[in-house]
């Protein structure tokens, strides 16, 4: 039977496997090689919650999603074009997410009464049990193909069996005309100082698996997608985590301050730490301290220094420096302080993703203790997000809360490298001059923007005191009723006096009608999808995004009092929503929400949409 090659617009393909089968490798090789084709694209990792999960078993899955397309892509796809199962678990955990028409490829050597017994199945037909029968079925006996490749080779069979997840990616590359180019440059850079021997087995598994689709009966059709012709520019593709690092490194090029991060590691937040101690050449110095509190400490510590100062954590970690943000907070410092969000409370599933820290965020601290937040709506946007947060921790003299998440951090996009030159300069309020009477008053603030000054340790006449302790304008202790009372407010209206620094509120479509579609952080990519399948089927609809949440927008009650009703779609249990009906009660607002430790999908949104209108 002869391949027909189809046209497509985007497929969508998530390989899944054990935890050892090398899947979220797989699935970045595939991604990276879309994105040198020019292909636009999403990604998704998707991570077992647990620690070495018994192998075999459905909790042990892991599974990394792919979404490419001639255009840009804005979510890594609801379900599957293709499904990659590398053992019997693999096809139950994901099964629910192939499309009627998809490809299943499974490794028919896992699938004996071991593997299918771990897995859960009662009957011997994995297929018909999930009501997959009817799809294109590849049985394929990957492992053994893979033995067979390498029979000469003189590896191990442990190390034969490490690059099988080469022969599903070659399959794979041919399945949607992928060239292999890249990826052999990559296996050769990975191997080439310490494990030359692994270059050619893995390369000729790649090649293998690629000429076993080409010559097998039961692939009908391949499937070619042309690039997205974006605007021009060199691109890569980039990781919300390493975005907002390369963010943070920006704004110290910026300011011509040096980066101080002092983290503990924690998921999945540790990346970032990880790619900012890569770059000691462009001044920045990372810790990894003993616990998040020393972290944050270390941090506030070169803030008072002098240095852009950033701690970075997740969910749990963010609760236990909240003492300290309070001290940041009464200091007046300026501080990055980067969340990842991942599901909770407590440890809760900590590879999954939610937006469930928008209240600790806002509210989660001891006393009148304002902190600006800010949200990331996307793996690129990760850069401009992080830039924004330490330009205004900078030059407002506050603590700035950056959330991110689980999905925006592990997953990936194309990003068009900006070049420095088109990026705002970062001025912070540094002290240089003693007023008339020779006496430097650390909290006496600029008129219209309530700002102190920041005076560096060891400049002649700026000695100060700073500390948790409430002070007057002079700096000296105070504990009088009047005094509190006006610091209190004044560090709060700093802080609403950033409105006036930070983009309007967009609306996209109509600026009034029946109903107005909000969200906030990395909803972005899918509420935009579903606005726009909504507007071809024939609804009037429009949006607008949050990306400044504390203090928010300066014309948000504008666009919110010009639409009939407000629905608020965000991966927690209606924070947001909550929010705004307490700035803006007269607001008709309804929820949209998930809290299953996974993205929406579009269909829930438009589902969401259908009902409120």
């Amino acid at each position: 039977m002869e391949h027909k090659v189809i046209d497509t617009d985007d497929v969508v393909i998530r390989f899944a496997g054990d935890s050892g089968d090398g899947m979220q490798l797989t699935g970045s090789l595939f991604a990276n090689t879309s994105a040198v084709f020019g292909n636009g694209l999403s990604t998704f990792p998707d991570f077992p919650a647990e620690i070495r999960a018994p192998k075999g078993t459905v909790s042990g899955v892991s599974g990394f999603q792919v979404h490419i397309g001639d255009h840009h892509v804005n979510t890594p796809g609801d379900f599957c074009d293709l499904l990659v199962a590398m053992n019997p678990a693999a096809l139950k955990a994901n099964a629910q997410w192939c499309k009627r028409s998809a490809m299943i490829i499974v490794d028919s050597d896992a699938f004996d009464e071991s593997g299918m017994k771990k897995a859960g199945f009662v009957t011997d037909n994995p297929f018909e049990e999930l009501h997959v029968e009817d799809r294109v079925l590849v049985v394929a006996p990957i492992t053994s193909m893979t033995e067979e490749s390498l029979s000469g080779s003189g590896l191990d069979f442990k190390s034969i069996h490490k690059c099988k997840n080469m022969f599903t990616l070659g399959m794979a590359c041919f399945i949607y005309d992928r060239p292999l180019d890249y990826i052999t440059s990559y296996i050769e850079g990975k191997f080439s100082k310490k494990h030359p021997e692994m270059i050619e087995p893995n390369v000729k598994v790649l090649k293998d698996g690629f000429n076993y689709a080409a010559n097998l009966q039961m692939i009908p059709n391949t499937y070619h997608i042309e690039p997205a012709h974006p605007k021009k520019g060199t691109y890569r593709n980039i990781t919300g985590n390493q975005a907002v690092a390369w963010g943070l490194l920006a704004a110290s090029e910026k300011s011509g301050l040096p980066l101080f991060c002092g983290s503990y590691p924690i998921t999945p937040a540790t990346a970032i730490l990880e790619e900012l101690a890569i770059h000691k050449s462009l001044g920045a110095k990372t810790l990894q301290a003993e616990d998040e509190i020393a972290g944050v400490c270390t941090a506030i510590g070169a803030a008072y220094a002098g240095d852009l100062a950033v701690t970075t954590t997740s969910g749990p970690g963010l609760s236990l420096k909240t003492e300290a943000l309070g001290l940041a907070v009464m200091a007046e410092l300026p501080l990055v302080v980067v969340d990842v969000q991942r599901a909770g409370p407590s440890t809760g599933i900590p590879t999954k993703t939610e937006q469930t820290d928008l209240n600790q965020a806002l509210y989660g601290r001891n006393g009148e203790c304002p902190i600006p937040v800010i949200a990331a709506h996307s793996p690129a946007n990760c850069f401009d997000a992080a830039f924004q947060a330490a330009k205004i921790a900078l030059e407002h003299m506050t603590p700035v809360l950056l959330l991110s998440e689980g999905f925006l951090g592990n997953g990936s996009e194309p990003w068009l490298i900006p070049s420095m030159k088109d990026y705002p300069s970062i001025n912070p309020p540094f002290a240089t001059a003693l007023p008339e009477d020779g006496k430097f008053k650390p909290f006496e603030r600029d008129p219209e923007t309530l700002v102190r000054r920041w005076a560096i340790p060891g400049q002649k006449g700026f000695e100060h005191r700073v500390g948790g302790l409430e002070k007057n304008h002079n700096g000296v202790l105070s504990s009088d009723p009047a005094n509190h009372a006006l610091m209190v407010a004044e560090r709060e209206a700093k802080v609403q006096k950033i409105a006036s620094f930070i983009p309007s509120l967009e609306v996209d479509g109509p600026e009034s009608g029946k109903l107005l579609v909000v969200g906030w952080g990395g909803t972005y990519g899918h509420i935009l999808s579903a606005v726009d399948e909504a507007r071809k089927a024939g609804m009037e609809v429009s949006r607008a995004h949050f990306d400044y949440i504390y203090p928010v927008p300066a014309n948000t009650g504008k666009v919110l009092s010009s639409f009939e009703k407000i629905l608020v779609c965000e991966l927690n249990s209606g924070q947001f929503a909550n929010y705004l009906r307490g700035l803006y009660p007269g607001v008709e607002i309804v929820k949209c929400t998930k809290v299953q430790g996974q993205p929406f999908l579009v269909s829930e949104i438009v589902d969401a949409i259908k009902e409120a209108l």
